[in-house]
Formats: structure tokens, C-alpha cells, sequence
């Protein structure tokens, strides 16, 4: 498991918290291996029914680590970052999520796919994609049109709008909006009510839920071989270069 995770485990709930908080827990490809480990203990395991999944510091998670991510781009399936993707629509079992400040890219798509989730007052969500001249990831292009409408999803996906935990409920991405000191004991609450509960029905009413996912792989399919061309783009190139020479990006 990588330096950057903690994981702990009680109730039959693993709990797994990024702890990179001094770079806002931004993800670098050792914790995308870390959080694909432990997707598939939680699978794999029968005596956890669970997996609860938060930040620390005043951040979840600020998306992935430019740094990391232009020295490692994701090039193919097998990829870290596209492993974890894959693994989303794939979690079986209940997935909770407590949204403890700061949810970028990822940080925002990730809860997609997520059962519950939970959000402190301070969290803000943004979807930068096209800010970074790349596509949006993780189906949200088919998802999230179909829960907000076309319009509403162009908003936050083309002008990459921020929003915060109130906006965040009203459009139905979280279940409610805690204060910050009562986040991961709500969050909790409902992790053990979860595996309480008879384990096949919750995993069968869940699958029921879901629907039928191969639109969701289609798109997200999609999303990732569009991903591939753009990193390599000079769009993208000019994006990460004004970014590292700290100067807005030109664009003729």
C-alpha cells in the first residue's frame, strides 16, 4: 500500500484515507496502485463488507499530481490511474465516500460512482478537464448529462465551474452537508449501517441501481483513448508549460 494511504479496518468497514496533505493529497501513480490494492481486498474479502474512503488535512483530494502524471502519463489500460478508473464501476460492495474539503478532477468524477456520499461545509468541487486541455474521465461525460441534464453538465464539465458542497447536494452529487468536525462520523454511521445489513441484498439491490454499466465502460472507453491523443497535444503542451513557468496558457 503506498506511504501516501492509510488504511484501517474495524466494523467490517475498510477505511482507506489519502495522507499527502501537504500537496492537498494530490494522487501520484503509487497511490492510484495503493487504492486498486485495496479495492481488491475489499472485493475479495468476505468479512468486509464496506469500503469508506476520505482525505485528511483540508483537502480529499486536488486530482492528480501534475508532476507525477507528465512524467507518468497514462498511456494504456495497465496504466495506475486508468486501473483505478476501471475499478470504479466495478466496486460490488458498498462504497461511501466523506468529501472533507478540496475535490478537483478526479477528487469530483470518483463519486460517480460511489454509493453514499458525504460532504463537509468547506468541501468545493471542480471538474478542470478542458482547463487542462484533456477530456473529462471515469463515464462522467455519460453521467453526469443524465443526472443534471445537458445544460448543467456543460456548465461544470466546458466552463469547468466551481461549486461548492451546498450546490454539490442540490444537484444530487452528495446525500448531505455536514460540518466539518461531524464529516467521517456520519460517514462512519452510515458504513456500519451498510454492513449490518444482509450483505447479498445490499450487493444485489446495488447492482440493481446501477443498471446496465456498458454504456458507462463505452464512455469511459472513450474518455480514456481521447485522454491519450490530448496529453500528447500542444494544447496540452502549452497548458503544462504555462504552468510551470506560473504564466497563464496562450492559446492562437
Amino acid at each position: 500500500m503506498s506511504e501516501h494511504l492509510s488504511v484501517e479496518i474495524a466494523h467490517r468497514i475498510m477505511t482507506v484515507r489519502f495522507e499527502r496533505p501537504q500537496k492537498k493529497n494530490a494522487l501520484t501513480r503509487d497511490m492510484y496502485r495503493g487504492l486498486v490494492e485495496a479495492i481488491k481486498t475489499v472485493a475479495e474479502d468476505d468479512g468486509l463488507r464496506v469500503l469508506l474512503l476520505t482525505g485528511s488535512g483540508d483537502s480529499f483530494t486536488a486530482g492528480n499530481d501534475i508532476n507525477d502524471f507528465l512524467q507518468y502519463p497514462p498511456s494504456d489500460e495497465a496504466s495506475p490511474v486508468n486501473a483505478f478508473l476501471a475499478a470504479l464501476p466495478a466496486i460490488e460492495k458498498p462504497f461511501v465516500v466523506a468529501v472533507n474539503g478540496l475535490a478537483v478532477g478526479i477528487g469530483t468524477t470518483m463519486l460517480l460512482h460511489a454509493d453514499l456520499v458525504y460532504a463537509a461545509q468547506s468541501a468545493r468541487f471542480k471538474m478542470p478537464f478542458v482547463d487542462l486541455a484533456i477530456v473529462p474521465e471515469a463515464g462522467s461525460t455519460f453521467l453526469l448529462p443524465r443526472m443534471l441534464g445537458r445544460a448543467k453538465a456543460s456548465e461544470l464539465l466546458l466552463l469547468a465551474k466551481e461549486f461548492d458542497a451546498a450546490e454539490a447536494e442540490a444537484l444530487g452529487l452528495v446525500n448531505a452537508v455536514v460540518p466539518d468536525d461531524e464529516l467521517f462520523e456520519r460517514a462512519m454511521e452510515a458504513a456500519r449501517a451498510l454492513a449490518a445489513k444482509p450483505p447479498q441484498a445490499v450487493k444485489l439491490t446495488k447492482k440493481l441501481l446501477r443498471g446496465h454499466q456498458e454504456p458507462v465502460l463505452k464512455a469511459m472507453a472513450e474518455e480514456g483513448k481521447l485522454i491519450a491523443e490530448r496529453i500528447r497535444s500542444e494544447e496540452a503542451r502549452e497548458v503544462f508549460t504555462a504552468f510551470m513557468e506560473k504564466r497563464p496558457p496562450k492559446f492562437d
